[in-house]
C-alpha cells in the first residue's frame, strides 16, 4: 500500500510557482507602491520570484508598520492607492514575479478616533451604532465603567479636569490634549465633564485596568473586530476579494490568527474566498515540538519554527555550561532549563493580573456564566483560570493536534493544589460547554503567552541572548544536524510550501547580529572572562542588564576595527534598544512605571562603554571573531535559501545588516547601494565587511531556484554527512526532484573556530555519482570532496550536478 505522505509529496504543490520571497516594509515616507515599482527590476536580477508587501490598507496617519489599520475598506493613498497597487502589481506580474500580501483580520487602529470612522460611529451612538458589533465590546453593567465603552487614554487623575468641548469644526467634539472624541446627538449644551458623563464611553486611566473592548494583547490603540460575524468578514474582505477577482495577488500571509474567535472557520472562509491556488500563509508561532495542525487550508506558517531550526544547528553545545554559569554569576540566574520554566509560570501570572486584567475579568465572567456558577467566588475561579493558562505551553490550545492538553494541565495544577478543585469544577464546565467562554480562553491564552514570553522573559535571560527569538526555546541549547534534518525532511514531506525565514520586521534582533551572538558559543570561556574583566572595569547598574547589553553590543559592533562613536546613529540606536530592554524586562523599570534614576545610570554605564576600554576590548574581539561570524551568516541564509519551503529575505539582508529589535529593523533600506552593489559582483567575493560574498550567495541561491524549481517547492530531501577529524563541523543536504537522486547539495561550515590552524585536516564528503559544480565558486568535485578544497574560497558551497 502507497504512504499517504508519498501521495501527498508527488501531488501537485500548491503556491509552487512561489519560489521566494522578499518581505519589503511599505510606508509612506520611504517606501510606496511606486518606490518598490522602481526597485522591481532589482529584485528581478537577484533572483526573488515574488514581493511580499507589508499590510497595504488604509492605516493611521504617518504609521511607519501598517498594522494601525484605520479603514478597512481602502487601499492606503499615502501608499500610492489602488492604481498604484495595480500599478505594481503589472510591474512584477510583466516581469514573471508576483505579489504576496500581510492581511490583518484582528484588529484596527483606533489611537485617534477621528480616523476610524467605525470607531467613531460607536463612540458616538454606543450600542445603537450600525457598527456595534463589529467591535468585540462588553456593554455589561459590570465591566467595571458603568455599562459604557471604557477607552484607557488618561495619563493621570487629573487629566479629567483638562477636558474641554472643542467647537472649531463642522460638530462639537470633546477635547483631550491632541485626541478628539464625539458627542452622542442631544448630550451638549453643558461644561466638558457633564457632556462626558453623558456618553456612550468614559475616559479611564490607562493604568486602571480597565479596558472593555477586546485588544491586540495589551495595546490599547488596536482594537479587535469580529470576523466570526458574516457581515463582518464580508465587508473588511471586499478589497482582497477583488484582488483575487483582477488576479493582482498570489497569496495572503494572515496577521495573528490566534486572536480571532475561531481561527479554523475564518481560515476556511479566507481559503474559498481566494480560491485553491493562492499560497495561504499564517502568522501561527509554534511552540517547542508543537506540530502545525493538517486540517487548517493553509500552505504553512510564516516561518519562526525553521528560524529556530537553522539558527540553533549552528550553536555549539559545549558552550553551554560555561554561559550558564556565567550568567549565574552575573545575572544570579543562568537562564537554564529551570529557570525558563519557573520564570515563565511567574511572569504569566503578574501578566494576568496586571496588563491582561480586563481581559481576564471579562473571561471569568463569560466562565461562571457558561459553568452555571452564578454564586461562585469570583476571586477563586480568576485564581484558578490564571493558574492554568499560566502552564499553558502553547500560544493556543483549541487546535486539532492539542487535544487533551488542557485536560492534562488542569490535571496537574489540581495536582499542585487540591484547593483549586472546585474552581476548576467551574472552568471545566464552562469549557466543556463549547461557547463564549472556551472562545476567550483560547484568545485569552494567546495574549498572555505573547506578553509574557517574547515580551518579556526573552528580555530577562541572559545566558545567550540569539537564542531568545520569536518561535525559539532558548531552554535549549542548540539543535544537531539529526535534529536539523529530520525537522527539514517532516517540512518537505507535510509543509513543502511554507515560508521559511531567518528575520522579520518582528525579530528580537536582524540575522547577521544573531549569527554573530551564536558564535559566543564557541568561546564560551573567553567571553566569560571579559565579560567579569569588562564589569571590574566599567561596574553596570545591574548585573542581569548589563550582560543582556553586552551580548547585543557585540553584535551590532562596527566589524572594520572602527570604534562605536565613529558610526553615525549607533550610539542613538543602542540607547533607545537599552531603553525598550530595561522596560520590556520589566525588573528594574517599566513601560508603566518608568524608573528614570535607574534608566540614566544605565545609558550612563551605555556611554562609558562605548567611549571606555570596554569599548575597545568589544571592538577588538568583534574583529578577532567576524570570520566566524560572517561564515554563521553565510550558512544560515544558505542553510534556508535551498531549504525546504519558501524562503523569505527580509529587506536588506542580502548584505551584512546590524539590525536590532522594532522599529530598529524598519529602518529604511539604502536600494541604490544593494543595486550598484549586485551589478559590480563579477568574480567569488572576498568574505569581508562588505557583505558582497552575502549577496553572491543569496543571488546564486535565488536563480538556482528559479532555473530548476522542481528541486525545491515539492522536491525530495536527502541528510549528508562528512566523514573525518572535523566531520560535525559540516551540515550538509541534497534537494531534487520528487522521487528522484539530489541535483543539488547545500554544503556549510558550523562551529568554525574550532577548526584553529590545523583546518579541515581529513575530513571529506562523499558527493552522489556524477560530476558536480560549485556555482559559488566555479570549482568542480566528484567523488569524497575534500573540505578543505570544497570551501577554499568561502564557508559555504552550493553543488550543482
Amino acid at each position: 500500500m502507497t504512504d499517504p505522505l508519498t501521495l501527498l509529496h508527488r501531488a501537485p504543490v500548491r503556491g509552487s510557482n512561489v519560489r521566494s520571497t522578499y518581505r519589503l516594509q511599505l510606508r509612506p515616507d520611504a517606501l510606496t507602491f511606486n518606490d518598490a515599482r522602481v526597485i522591481a527590476e532589482y529584485l528581478q536580477q537577484l533572483g526573488v520570484s515574488h514581493l511580499y508587501l507589508s499590510p497595504v490598507l488604509t492605516a493611521a496617519r504617518g504609521s511607519t508598520h501598517g498594522y494601525d489599520i484605520t479603514d478597512p475598506t481602502t487601499v492606503s493613498l499615502a501608499l500610492g492607492g489602488p492604481t498604484g497597487l495595480k500599478a505594481l502589481s503589472d510591474e512584477v506580474r510583466s516581469r514573471g514575479m508576483g505579489l504576496i500580501i500581510d492581511w490583518v483580520p484582528n484588529h484596527v487602529g483606533v489611537a485617534d478616533p477621528r480616523q476610524n470612522a467605525w470607531w467613531w460611529d460607536v463612540l458616538r451612538h454606543g450600542r445603537e451604532s450600525k457598527y456595534a458589533k463589529y467591535f468585540d465590546i462588553d456593554w455589561s453593567p459590570g465591566n467595571g465603567a458603568g455599562g459604557r465603552l471604557a477607552l484607557p487614554v488618561l495619563a493621570n487623575e487629573n487629566d479629567p479636569a483638562a477636558l474641554t468641548v472643542d467647537r472649531s469644526g463642522p460638530e462639537p467634539m470633546l477635547a483631550l490634549h491632541d485626541l478628539r472624541f464625539p458627542i452622542a446627538p442631544g448630550t451638549d449644551g453643558d461644561n466638558a465633564l457633564r457632556i462626558h458623563d453623558r456618553q456612550h464611553y468614559r475616559l479611564v486611566s490607562w493604568k486602571a485596568g480597565v479596558c472593555t473592548y477586546r485588544r491586540f494583547f495589551a495595546v490599547s490603540s488596536l482594537a479587535a473586530i469580529r470576523q466570526e460575524d458574516p457581515e463582518v468578514f464580508e465587508v473588511t474582505h471586499r478589497e482582497l476579494a477583488a484582488w483575487c477577482e483582477h488576479d493582482l495577488i498570489d497569496g495572503v500571509r494572515v496577521d495573528h490568527p490566534d486572536g480571532l474567535a475561531h481561527p479554523s472557520t475564518y481560515l476556511t472562509r479566507l481559503r474559498r474566498l481566494i480560491g485553491p491556488n493562492r499560497l495561504l500563509l499564517i502568522e501561527k508561532i509554534l511552540a517547542h515540538r508543537e506540530p502545525l495542525d493538517a486540517t487548517l487550508p493553509v500552505d504553512g506558517t510564516t516561518g519562526y519554527e525553521a528560524l529556530a531550526d537553522i539558527g540553533g544547528v549552528l550553536i555549539d553545545p559545549t558552550g553551554e555550561t560555561t554561559l550558564t554559569e556565567l550568567s549565574q554569576h552575573v545575572a544570579n540566574h543562568g537562564s537554564d532549563r529551570a529557570w525558563f520554566g519557573e520564570t515563565e509560570h511567574r511572569i504569566k501570572r503578574a501578566v494576568a493580573e496586571t496588563i491582561l486584567a480586563p481581559e481576564i475579568r471579562r473571561l471569568v465572567a463569560a466562565i461562571k456564566r457558561d459553568g452555571n456558577a452564578g454564586s461562585f467566588d469570583t476571586l477563586a475561579i480568576s485564581n484558578a483560570t490564571i493558574e492554568v493558562l499560566a502552564f499553558m505551553p502553547v500560544y493556543r490550545v483549541d487546535y486539532a493536534p492539542l487535544a487533551g492538553v488542557t485536560a492534562a494541565i488542569v490535571g496537574e495544577v489540581e495536582r499542585r493544589n487540591a484547593e483549586l478543585t472546585a474552581p476548576l469544577s467551574v472552568l471545566v464546565t464552562a469549557l466543556a460547554a463549547g461557547g463564549e467562554a472556551a472562545m476567550r480562553f483560547s484568545q485569552v491564552c494567546g495574549a498572555i503567552t505573547a506578553k509574557s514570553v517574547e515580551d518579556t522573559m526573552f528580555y530577562q535571560g541572559a545566558r545567550l541572548v540569539s537564542l531568545q527569538e520569536v518561535g525559539g526555546n532558548p531552554a535549549r541549547f542548540g539543535h544537531s544536524p539529526n535534529d536539523f534534518h529530520l525537522a527539514n525532511s517532516e517540512r518537505a514531506h507535510r509543509w513543502p510550501a511554507t515560508m521559511t525565514t531567518i528575520s522579520t520586521h518582528d525579530t528580537k534582533r536582524g540575522e547577521d547580529v544573531r549569527a554573530r551572538i551564536g558564535v559566543l558559543s564557541q568561546v564560551a570561556d573567553k567571553w566569560s572572562a571579559q565579560v567579569r574583566t569588562w564589569l571590574e572595569l566599567t561596574p553596570a547598574p545591574d548585573g542581569a542588564t548589563a550582560l543582556f547589553l553586552l551580548q547585543n553590543m557585540f553584535g551590532v559592533w562596527p566589524a572594520d576595527g572602527h570604534p562605536a562613536s565613529s558610526v553615525p546613529g549607533l550610539r542613538d540606536r543602542l540607547h533607545r534598544f537599552a531603553e525598550k530592554s530595561m522596560r520590556e524586562a520589566g525588573t528594574k523599570s517599566s513601560w508603566e512605571e518608568p524608573d528614570a534614576q535607574f534608566e540614566a545610570a544605565v545609558h550612563g554605564w551605555l556611554d562609558a562603554v562605548i567611549d571606555g576600554p570596554v569599548g575597545t576590548g568589544i571592538g577588538d574581539l568583534v574583529y578577532e571573531l567576524a570570520p566566524h561570524a560572517w561564515s554563521d551568516s553565510l550558512a544560515q541564509k544558505l542553510l534556508q535559501l535551498c531549504a525546504p519551503g519558501i524562503p523569505d529575505i527580509y529587506q536588506g539582508t542580502e548584505l551584512w545588516e546590524d539590525s536590532l529589535v522594532d522599529p530598529d529593523n524598519r529602518r529604511p533600506v539604502n536600494f541604490a547601494h544593494r543595486i550598484s552593489k549586485l551589478q559590480s559582483l563579477a568574480d567569488t567575493p572576498a568574505l569581508d565587511n562588505t557583505g558582497a560574498a552575502k549577496m553572491w550567495v543569496v543571488a546564486y541561491a535565488l536563480w538556482l531556484r528559479r532555473e530548476r524549481p522542481e528541486c525545491f517547492v515539492g522536491g525530495n530531501y536527502s541528510p549528508l554527512y562528512a566523514v573525518g577529524e572535523h566531520a560535525h563541523r559540516v551540515v550538509a543536504y541534497g534537494r531534487g526532484p520528487a522521487g528522484e537522486s539530489p541535483e543539488v547539495i547545500v554544503a556549510v561550515t558550523r562551529h568554525s573556530v574550532g577548526l584553529g590552524a590545523n583546518g579541515w585536516l581529513d575530513t571529506t564528503l562523499s558527493l552522489p555519482e556524477g560530476t558536480w559544480t560549485d556555482r559559488l565558486t566555479g570549482n568542480v568535485f566528484a567523488g569524497a570532496a575534500r573540505m578543505d578544497k570544497l570551501f577554499t574560497r568561502l564557508p559555504v558551497a552550493l553543488l550543482v550536478r
